[in-house]
């Protein structure tokens, strides 16, 4: 097979019906790097291997289709100078924080697996110290999309409905020639988000990741998100979440909140959210999320009572469970049981993965066309 640009091209074309991922951005890189290393065996060889691979297992299917399409052996005799990458390390984290080694040592380990993403998937209620410390940090670059609205304003656009003003100020402008046709687009707002934090004694293994995750949330969309935590009492901590540093703003909320590790009372202090600011407009056409156990020491009759009322103000409620990430999870307490019927989705809440799905759905029930499917009531286990 000549190395000419057509059968290069084609050579690519062999990768992507193989499974790889060769777009037409890494094509044209490849295409590049033999202009410059010349069409050399060895030197399309890397050339290809260095621009078209992009994870370590394409390489095997990428050595297999260079040989079958140029002939010959697949690796060449020598390779260059520069050190390939080193493969991405297969383990899971050690149980050197506390966990049970034994029994840790069992376990299967995935193929492909990095440490970060092991971690992602793992309960917070289990970490242990160094690797809450390696979360702490995979939450700080957290960069979440905070979810939009339309506006009633209308922007300039290339693609759109057309904008008979803009259209007839142009004609105007040409002496009455129709030049250029303008068009328009609704612009978007952010939609307010409300996090409502459960830090009794029963979620306490999971207050300070959530209370980081909402930090992020805060920090990327100050002006509409509000957080408020919830116990024997209700506390609002927006205001000190919005610290750039997650340390003193932790440090800050947890000053202003006196009931952590406390008991539930989750229909009192939904009542006086939204006495005190729901009913006054932070619920109204926000995507509330409520993150708790379900675990409720007061009457369950008021929580469903509350919750209906949410929902009605509310674009869509959230309810972000931990222990919905679990095998033959059911929603048998009182307090999901009441709340249940008001409630657009419930997702698993126990792992950082978990927390991204989380956000998925804020985003996509914020939307006004979401589908009847995604927005109806029931238990949903991601």
């Amino acid at each position: 097979m000549e190395h000419t640009a057509t059968g290069l091209v084609g050579f690519a074309r062999a990768l992507r019906h193989s499974g790889m991922a060769c777009g037409p951005t890494r094509v044209q890189a490849f295409l590049a790097a033999t202009e410059h290393v010349g069409l050399d065996r060895s030197a399309v060889y890397w050339a290809g291997r260095l621009t078209l691979c992009s994870e370590p297992d394409d390489v095997p299917r990428y050595d297999a289709a260079f040989g079958s399409w140029f002939g010959g052996a697949a690796l060449p005799a020598e390779s260059p100078g520069r050190p390939l990458p080193r493969p991405a390390r297969i383990a899971a984290l050690s149980a050197a924080d506390g966990g049970d080694q034994d029994g840790d040592a069992d376990k299967p380990l995935a193929a492909a697996a990095s440490d970060a993403e092991v971690l992602r998937r793992r309960d917070l209620a289990e970490l242990g110290t160094a690797e809450r410390e390696h979360l702490r940090r995979m939450l700080a670059v957290l960069r979440p999309e905070p979810p939009t609205r339309p506006a009633l304003r209308h922007r300039r656009s290339k693609r759109g409905a057309l904008s008979s003003r803009a259209t007839l100020r142009e004609l105007l402008r040409s002496g009455g020639e129709p030049l250029r046709l303008r068009r328009q687009k609704r612009s978007r707002r952010p939609r307010r988000v409300v996090l409502l934090i459960d830090v009794s004694g029963s979620m306490s293994p999971y207050a300070d990741a959530l209370m980081r995750f909402a930090h992020v949330v805060v920090r990327r969309s100050p002006a509409s998100t509000e957080v408020f935590t919830l116990g024997t009492r209700m506390t609002r901590v927006s205001r000190q979440l919005r610290q750039r540093d997650p340390e003193a703003a932790l440090l800050a909320a947890s000053r202003a909140v006196p009931d952590f590790s406390g008991g539930t009372r989750l229909g009192e202090t939904l009542r006086v959210f939204l006495d005190r600011w729901g009913q006054r407009g932070i619920a109204r056409g926000s995507v509330v999320v409520l993150f708790s156990d379900g675990w409720e020491r007061g009457d369950s009759a008021e929580l469903g009572e509350q919750m209906r009322r949410l929902r009605r103000l509310a674009r869509a409620v959230v309810w972000a469970n931990p222990h919905a990430g679990h095998d033959g999870y059911q929603p048998v307490q009182s307090g999901i049981v009441a709340a249940l019927p008001h409630v657009d989705r419930m997702v698993a809440g126990h792992s950082l993965r978990s927390l991204e799905d989380v956000w998925s759905w804020v985003r996509r029930l914020s939307q006004p066309g979401s589908a009847p499917e995604e927005r109806s009531a029931g238990f949903r286990q991601n």
